[in-house]
């Protein structure tokens, strides 16, 4: 199951033509891995956790609304709580926030004060009124008003009107002595003509503004995904020039000061920080040469790989009007993620109140906790959170993988499935799922060390010395460029795998190759490219603020316009960087697409390009300028399948 050498030697690349399940080890781990999941929210429902978390426990042991079993050592346990479905706390004030619970014993009640009890005498009403016993279990309401120990086993005075939540059922007290000064502080500053005031007003007198220009917002991301690939070629030449004109004018400036410094050193010779200044100024200068120079260099000799970007994006325009569906998967995968992240925490829930009673000396409460074994289910919960999230991006991948593919490997546009998407999805369901197990879990094990470094610095900020806070972030650093590199080969072997049907360590192999065999085209894609897919974030989110103050300079209720503001600047980046970086994906697919295409075919009959028009022209001037010349056959070529006129 290593990524160690193939043993399938050489191969013939036959996009679309076998299937076969690739990775199958790997997805029965991942599969075992998933029931181990399931496993761990059966134990923690079998075992009464989520009963209790819902229903909530006393300080006893005792869940509320249920009959309970008696608890060795514990003369309170096994009490009959049909009756007693809420929480009452003795001292709901008695926080411990470095815990994160409520310092008070906890009691099951029938019903929630209503009203507020001043007096032992008014307590003492009330139980025998509603026959709800806000006082310990071994006290009887007839004695709340002379037992020697109602000022401990008794909630303290006055008990304030409090009502159940609707769901966990605790009884939660509508107006605590312990932050009335806050909230009261809190109300005098809303109500006051403050700042807050404004900003709020600003927000609920412009909603209709604000859900327009999200919807704007919308729109701008749609059509620059359709419009960016004929503004590519004006966006390159600006780029190159700025770079140019930057990176000279910041050399000859740096060089200018150097010897403005240098003649006021002459003038001044007796000036330490003069001449200090002067060698800064010199290294700087000599620093800013060397790059300008290897830049200009990396351009010269890169500007005509450039061309291969803009036709690209050219040809990601049209796969967008051939697959428009494909703009929707970020919000399958939102919406795939925010379930499993909402099941996630609810288990993980569960397992705050999983385990054995066990009765804490100190306080005589008895707490839940996991013994054995059992200690570690939070762990293997912690991995699945990062292995199963990373296996739903990755599915995202190969979905979109899988469908460009399709695209470009299809002659005739119109023999395409019906549903290009819903037949990479079935592909990869039915073929590849190990191989997304596979890529996911690399990642998982890069990530896990890199978030336990992060904790670890956060928790000792401030205490460890210089030497060994560089050292934790330069750990941290390395992981997180490893991971991103990692993330990058991970969505090319998906491809590989969605064109070839390979594993997954032949498709990193063979597509880690191809991307070193063109170096300079992949450094063009990833830094012009993403630097217009920048550019066009910047431009949707400028466009939508400049609407923005436009629409809000009609409303007159107000003058602070920063929340309403900020609110569509961040909803209009979020939905570009959503479109956009499928749009950025596309690119990534069809690039490998095309490096497969241009090594394993020379247009010659039988081994007729793949490639659309776009792409034609970019390969047939590049053989005329001299800068693309084809390998020699070698008998490999690219043969789709076809079944009824349908690529399978």
């Amino acid at each position: 199951m290593g990524c160690g050498s193939s043993s399938e030697g050489k191969r013939d690349w036959k996009p679309l033509e076998e299937r076969s399940c690739t990775d199958i080890p790997w997805l029965i781990v991942y599969t075992l891995f998933c029931v181990g999941m399931a496993c761990i929210c059966g134990y923690s429902i079998a075992t009464g956790a989520a009963s209790r978390l819902v229903s909530g426990y006393d300080s006893y042991g005792n869940t509320c609304g249920r009959n309970n079993t008696k608890i060795e050592g514990v003369p309170l346990s096994g009490r009959d709580m049909t009756e007693n479905k809420n929480i009452f706390f003795l001292e709901p004030c008695n926080l411990d926030l470095v815990n994160r619970k409520i310092k008070s014993i906890a009691l099951c009640v029938s019903k929630c004060p209503a009203t507020n009890l001043t007096t032992y005498d008014e307590v003492k009403k009330f139980a025998l009124t509603n026959g709800s016993h806000l006082c310990s279990y071994d006290i009887s309401p007839t004695r709340y008003t002379s037992h020697s120990e109602r000022f401990t086993k008794c909630p303290t005075l006055p008990v304030v009107r409090s009502k159940a939540t609707p769901v966990f059922n605790r009884c939660i007290p509508v107006d605590i002595g312990c932050y009335v000064e806050f909230v009261q502080s809190f109300i005098t500053f809303v109500s006051d003509n403050t700042v807050l005031r404004r900003v709020i007003a600003g927000v609920m007198a412009s909603k209709e503004i604000i859900m327009g220009l999200c919807i704007l917002a919308l729109v701008l991301s749609l059509i620059m995904m359709v419009v960016i690939r004929y503004i590519t070629k004006v966006l390159v030449w600006i780029i190159t020039i700025l770079v140019i004109i930057g990176s000279i004018g910041g050399t000859a400036v740096l060089w200018w000061l150097y010897v403005e410094q240098r003649n006021n050193t002459t003038s001044e010779p007796g000036s330490e920080v003069a001449w200090d200044n002067a060698k800064a100024l010199l290294a700087y200068a000599i620093g800013a040469t060397i790059f300008t120079v290897v830049l200009l260099l990396l351009m010269f000799f890169m500007r005509k790989r450039v061309a291969i970007t803009i036709s690209l994006f050219h040809v990601a325009g049209k796969v967008f009007l051939h697959l428009p569906l494909l703009v929707l998967q970020p919000f399958w995968t939102f919406f795939c993620l925010m379930l499993f992240w909402v099941y996630w925490i609810a288990v993980l829930l569960f397992l705050g109140t999983a385990g054995t009673a066990v009765k804490n000396n100190s306080t005589g409460a008895v707490e839940y906790q996991m013994q054995g074994p059992f200690q570690y289910l939070v762990w293997y919960h912690a991995v699945g959170l990062i292995w199963i999230s990373e296996f739903i991006l990755a599915f995202q991948q190969m979905t979109i993988a899988g469908a460009v593919v399709t695209y470009y490997f299809t002659r005739n546009k119109s023999q395409m499935p019906a549903t290009p998407i819903l037949s990479a999805m079935g592909r990869t369901i039915r073929y590849h799922l190990g191989t997304l197990a596979k890529g996911s879990f690399i990642i998982t094990l890069v990530k896990i060390p890199r978030l336990i470094l992060t904790y670890v610095h956060s928790q000792l900020k401030g205490k460890e010395n210089a030497c060994a806070r560089c050292m934790l972030k330069g750990c941290i650093c390395c992981l997180w460029c490893l991971e991103k590199c990692l993330k990058y080969l991970n969505q090319n072997a998906y491809t590989a795998t969605a064109i070839n049907s390979t594993s997954f360590c032949t498709s990193a192999r063979d597509s880690f190759l191809i991307l070193v065999e063109n170096a300079l085209r992949v450094a063009a894609i990833n830094t012009v490219g993403d630097f217009v897919l920048f550019l066009g974030k910047v431009l949707i989110v400028s466009c939508t603020a400049f609407a923005g103050i436009l629409a809000l300079n009609y409303q007159k209720d107000y003058t602070v316009w920063v929340l309403p503001l900020f609110i569509v600047c961040m909803f209009a980046f979020l939905v570009a960087h959503c479109f956009l970086s499928v749009f950025e994906n596309v690119v990534d697919v069809l690039f490998l697409c095309f490096a497969v295409d241009t090594k394993y075919n020379d247009g010659s009959h039988g081994r007729e390009y793949y490639m659309d028009k776009a792409l034609m022209e970019f390969v047939e001037n590049s053989k005329k300028m001299g800068y693309y010349k084809p390998e020699e056959g070698d008998g490999r070529e690219l043969k789709p399948m076809t079944r009824g006129g349908t690529v399978a």
